[in-house]
C-alpha cells in the first residue's frame, strides 16, 4: 500500500498507522480503540459492537446492580453511570423502555449519606456499584425536573467521589440549569434551543464534555439543526466533543454509526478531530487495552472521505497488527 505516513497522521491523528493483519494479510489503517460514549446496554445486543469497530461503551442509564455484576474483562469495555437520577415522577419514569431499576427519584437535596431519597444517597449508591460517571435527568418536556438545589447537591457529592456528572437536558432553560449547577457535560448535545455564544464560552471554560448523539434527531429537522449548530459552535470554541449515539434509542447499527459520523462531519468535526471524538477514553483515563480499531482497505486521501471510510471499522487485537510504515 503506497501512502505517505505523515500525511495519514495529519489527516487522522498522530496514532494512525498503516498496517496489515498478520493472520489474514489484510492491509489497512490502525487507530486507537473507539468508544461509544452513550449507550443503554439493556436495550441492545452488544455482541456486534466489536465487529462494528467499537471497543468501549459508556452506559448512561441502566440497572446499577446488573451493571456491577457483569464484570469488565472483555471487549467492549464498559464504563457506566448506573441509574438516572431524577425528580420525583420525572423522566424516564413510566417509559416503556425504562424499568424501575434504572432510575432513582431524588426527594431531598441533602448531601448527607443515608438520607432516604437524598441526592447524596443516590450518588453514593451509584458509586458503590462502580459507576464512573453520574447521570442527572432534566427533561421538562416529560414531567418534573430536579431543582437547582438538588442538582447542585448531586454535583457536590459526585465531585467528592471523583465522578463527573452529565445531564440529559431537554426543554427550555434546561441546559442553563445544568451549566449553572456545574455539571461536567451533556449526555446529548443541547437540542431544544440554540444555546448561544455566551453559554458556549462558559461551557468550554468549565471544561465540559458534550456527547454528540446527533443522528437520533434524523426525523426532527428542528432538533437536528439546534444540535448541529450548538455542537459546531462548541467544537469551534475548543470544546471537548465525544462520539455517542444513544444506542438503544430507535433503530441504529451496533457499531460505528455512519449517520452519527456523517453528522459530526457536517458540524465541522472532521478528520483528526473526528477520530479524537471516537478515541477519547472518557470518563476513564486510559483506552481499552490490547486492542485497536482497524479499518481495512485503502486509507482516505482527504477530509471528504474520512466519514464514509469509517464505515468499515472493526476491532482487532493489537498484537495481530504489523505496522507497514517503519
Amino acid at each position: 500500500m503506497s501512502h505517505d505516513p505523515d500525511a495519514l497522521r495529519e489527516l487522522l491523528g498522530a496514532d494512525a498507522a498503516l498496517c496489515h493483519r498478520a493472520i489474514t494479510g489484510e492491509h489497512g489503517v490502525s487507530l486507537p480503540p473507539f468508544t461509544d460514549h452513550h449507550v443503554h446496554l439493556h436495550l441492545i445486543d452488544e455482541s456486534g459492537l466489536a465487529a462494528g469497530g467499537i471497543a468501549g461503551v459508556v452506559d448512561l442509564g441502566g440497572d446499577p446492580v446488573a451493571l456491577a455484576r457483569r464484570g469488565n474483562h472483555s471487549i467492549p469495555r464498559v464504563a457506566y453511570a448506573g441509574a438516572f437520577l431524577t425528580a420525583v415522577g420525572g423522566y424516564p419514569l413510566g417509559r416503556s423502555w425504562a424499568p424501575a431499576e434504572i432510575a432513582r427519584e431524588i426527594a431531598d437535596a441533602s448531601t448527607h449519606p443515608g438520607v432516604a431519597g437524598g441526592a447524596g444517597t443516590a450518588v453514593d449508591e451509584q458509586a458503590s456499584f462502580g459507576a464512573s460517571v453520574i447521570k442527572a435527568a432534566l427533561n421538562s418536556a416529560a414531567g418534573p425536573v430536579l431543582d437547582a438545589q438538588a442538582l447542585a447537591a448531586i454535583v457536590e457529592v459526585a465531585r467528592e467521589r471523583g465522578l463527573p456528572v452529565v445531564a440529559h437536558a431537554e426543554g427550555d432553560g434546561m441546559p442553563q440549569l445544568a451549566l449553572d449547577a456545574g455539571v461536567d457535560g451533556f449526555a446529548h448535545t443541547p437540542f431544544t434551543e440554540f444555546v448561544g455564544r455566551t453559554f458556549t464560552a462558559h461551557a468550554v471554560a468549565a471544561g465540559q464534555v458534550w456527547i454528540s448523539t446527533l443522528a437520533i434527531h434524523r426525523a426532527d429537522a428542528e432538533s437536528a439543526e439546534y444540535a448541529r449548530v450548538n455542537l459546531a459552535g462548541f467544537a469551534a470554541a475548543g470544546g471537548r466533543v465525544l462520539y455517542g449515539t444513544d444506542l438503544g434509542n430507535g433503530e441504529q447499527p451496533v457499531g460505528v454509526n455512519p449517520e452519527e459520523v456523517a453528522a459530526l462531519d457536517r458540524a465541522g468535526i472532521r478528520g483528526a478531530a473526528l477520530i479524537s471524538t471516537l478515541a477519547d477514553p472518557w470518563p476513564l483515563a486510559d483506552p481499552p487495552s490490547g486492542v485497536c480499531t482497524f479499518v481495512p482497505g485503502p486509507p482516505p486521501t482527504g477530509l471528504d472521505e474520512v466519514a464514509e471510510w469509517l464505515r468499515g471499522a472493526t476491532v482487532v487485537p493489537t498484537e495481530e497488527l504489523i505496522h507497514d510504515d517503519h
